[in-house]
């Protein structure tokens, strides 16, 4: 009896670990869409879609407790209400964070990004996705105070930041800090 019972304390105390990393240290999400493509990949037959298995990432939850965002890194985060609106749906995104508070972010005429007048080094986005980008073209953002301005890496079919704004600090939920399905797939951002 004795030996059972420390076999429940100690699946009991697991068992909490584990709810309490997920809770306040690491959260598992899924890449349902194409934005971030080739990037972070998402399933066909989704539009846009490539892998057979959409990419599953960890959000580092305690990141943004420890240090400030910074640009380029990867977000997971949650949106404002008007990207419910434009894009027919809100919710939890992962996209890129290109402008910090205070940047004026602006997209030229070939669909280059610059932020406060230098263009940013973007190998990430590939020529067709900055092809397919011509909606925006000629467009300047001004983030304000505490927000910060997002981009999917597949620019021809995300709905970001242009098209629904800017992400207050206390949306951010973390960085992604590895990709960990399918095995294939494995990375460190």
């Amino acid at each position: 009896m004795r030996r059972a019972l420390d076999w429940l304390g100690t699946l009991a105390v697991a068992v909490a670990l584990v709810f309490l990393v997920e809770a306040e240290v690491a959260k598992p999400y899924r890449i349902p869409s194409a934005s971030m493509e080739p990037t972070l990949a998402c399933a066909r037959p989704g539009d846009g879609c490539t892998a057979h298995f959409s990419d599953r990432v960890i959000a580092c939850r305690i990141c943004y407790r420890l240090d400030s965002p910074s640009r380029g890194q990867i977000v997971v985060f949650q949106t404002p209400p008007s990207a419910a609106a434009v894009c027919g749906e809100g919710g939890v995104y992962v996209k890129r964070l290109i402008g910090m508070p205070g940047d004026t972010v602006h997209e030229d005429d070939n669909g280059f990004v610059w932020v406060d007048g230098k263009r940013l080094s973007e190998p990430y986005v590939t020529a067709a996705a900055r092809a397919a980008d011509v909606k925006y073209r000629g467009r300047t953002w001004h983030v304000p105070s505490g927000s910060y301005f997002m981009l999917g890496d597949n620019r021809g079919d995300s709905c970001d930041s242009r098209a629904w704004g800017f992400v207050p600090r206390s949306n951010l939920i973390g960085p992604v800090v590895l990709t960990y399905f399918p095995p294939t797939r494995i990375s460190i951002p």
